[in-house]
């Protein structure tokens, strides 16, 4: 079964450019490494070889999961996302009821999160809390430290 992931643009431009740096950069200087291990004699005692073969196998891997990630990925059209409620890209802006802390997030795909850019993934307790909500709502969050509660101030795009 395929995972249909939903991206922008800009999200998949950057996939495809790190798929490109991998195919393009790391693989040939990986193979670089293994021939160069491979030159030094037996390889059944030579860790250099071991090493870098195993570097081949990891970034064979990640290389695969990014053209799985891009064969599945969705463009979404931002200018046609509704803010009447929260969903993937929207822009929200949360209150938590407890410490009246204001955080302000927008919901993207895994593969765009980043936190220190207020880029939250939507497969995390606080984002599956809040899509589908509107302004006004209060949700409960259960985290590792417990529950909290937010409440939605305002969604945007």
């Amino acid at each position: 079964m395929r995972k249909v992931i939903y991206i922008t643009s800009e999200g998949l431009k950057k996939l495809q450019d790190e798929l490109e740096q991998l195919r393009t950069v790391e693989r040939p200087a990986i193979s670089q490494l293994i021939a160069e291990a491979r030159d030094k004699g037996d390889l059944s005692e030579n860790a250099e070889y071991d090493a870098a073969k195993e570097a081949q196998g990891m970034l064979e891997m990640k290389i695969a999961k990014l053209e799985n990630t891009i064969a599945n990925a969705r463009i979404i059209d931002e200018s046609k996302i509704d803010t009447d409620r929260v969903q993937i890209l929207t822009r929200v802006k949360i209150r938590n009821t407890q410490s009246n802390a204001i955080m302000e997030y927008t919901l993207v795909a895994e593969s765009e999160a980043n936190i220190k850019e207020g880029k939250l993934s939507v497969g995390t307790p606080i984002a599956k809390a809040l899509i589908g909500r509107t302004i006004g709502e209060v949700v409960d969050v259960q985290v590792p430290s417990g529950m909290i509660k937010f409440e939605i101030i305002s969604i945007s795009r």
